[in-house]
């Protein structure tokens, strides 16, 4: 099952500037296939920076928290509300991301109920890791 842009808006309360998904694919029922292109017009790169323009960390893992979410709530483990970071842990950045970067996250649910949600993450640009982490979502009321 893949969600577009619109899919993705369904399920997030989310919006531009702070969603940062393309496409989410589940794959089974531990695991999610998030994309993005960095397209470079994205709002924190004329700042971040303006003359080296490169992903922030956070944003790598929000993209990556948003994918798992999304993931979730098309896989039915939890079907309403809002996931709220907990928890992030384990966290290695391994290559800078810049515009024009396809990143492709890998997610893998550790533990998943209507009202927690541990995942794990790998983030990578043409094959190659450029993230690892995992983290903790606590799910609260729905917000959309």
């Amino acid at each position: 099952m893949i969600a577009g842009r619109q899919e993705i808006e369904g399920f997030l309360p989310h919006r531009d500037p702070f969603l940062f998904l393309d496409e989410v694919e589940v794959i089974d029922a531990h695991n999610i296939v998030g994309r993005k292109l960095w397209t470079g017009k994205e709002c924190f790169f004329p700042g971040h920076f303006p003359h080296y323009p490169v992903v922030p960390g956070v944003i790598l893992i929000e993209t990556m928290a948003e994918a798992g979410g999304v993931g979730v709530k098309l896989q039915g483990i939890s079907a309403a509300g809002t996931f709220f970071l907990a928890a992030v842990n384990n966290v290695k950045f391994r290559r800078q991301v810049r515009p024009g970067d396809h990143f492709e996250m890998k997610i893998h649910n550790l533990r998943a109920s209507p009202r927690l949600i541990k995942q794990k993450g790998v983030g990578y640009v043409n094959g190659e890791i450029v993230i690892e982490a995992d983290w903790l979502c606590i799910v609260g009321e729905e917000i959309l």
